[in-house]
């Protein structure tokens, strides 16, 4: 292994920002390894059956797998769990999961919810991630109508709300439940405030 830990990624993956945030936030000098969207499953074999990203290794060898389990070993190994540690621990542990459950799901229409938008996200996809030649334009051009067709506008039309409102509706819940605090975590930011950073940065 190397002298530094690798997250093994895709560029415009809401869950790989999750783990930016939270490693930039805590200064760690680490490895991007960028993954070709095609080939998941061959590129991450070393993890022993897992096909997805982010796949954090540790200079030992470590593995970790999934974005909110290696934020929690990220903040426990170089942090001492302080961004995970909170006085109250139901609230924590609800608004994680409402973290991860309604704004991991609202990326989506946001992204690929018009078909102007689906066109303009999938191009600047095709350009950032690790394509072959053929398979970037495929990508392009077939993946944009998928994407708006199927995902995108299914969540439309079961939500009811436009994208944009959804992303608003849904900021303004999570930003009501900081009360006078400047975060959710109070006067810092904890790992749910890192966690729904990484899902807006994408």
């Amino acid at each position: 292994m190397g002298e530094r830990p690798v997250l093994h990624m895709l560029h415009t993956c809401p869950f790989c920002w999750k783990i930016r945030s939270i490693a930039e936030h805590l200064n760690i000098d680490y490895q991007k390894v960028q993954v070709n969207a095609m080939k998941t499953k061959k590129e991450l074999k070393f993890t022993n059956g897992w096909e997805k990203v982010p796949v954090w290794t540790e200079v030992g060898g470590e593995i970790v797998v999934d974005s909110t389990p290696i934020m929690k070993h990220i903040d426990v190994t170089y942090n001492g769990g302080e961004l995970w540690n909170s006085e109250n621990v139901t609230r924590r542990d609800e608004w994680i999961e409402w973290v991860d459950t309604n704004l991991s799901k609202a990326t989506i229409p946001i992204l690929y919810g018009g078909l102007f938008s689906a066109l303009k996200t999938t191009t600047r996809v095709s350009k950032l991630e690790k394509f072959g030649f053929f398979s970037k334009r495929i990508y392009a051009w077939m993946g944009f109508p998928i994407m708006w067709g199927i995902i995108a506008r299914s969540r439309v039309k079961k939500d009811g709300r436009k994208p944009k409102q959804l992303w608003h509706d849904l900021l303004t819940e999570f930003t009501d439940e900081f009360g006078d605090a400047p975060f959710f975590g109070g006067q810092q930011p904890d790992l749910v405030d890192l966690a729904a950073f990484g899902y807006m940065r994408s």
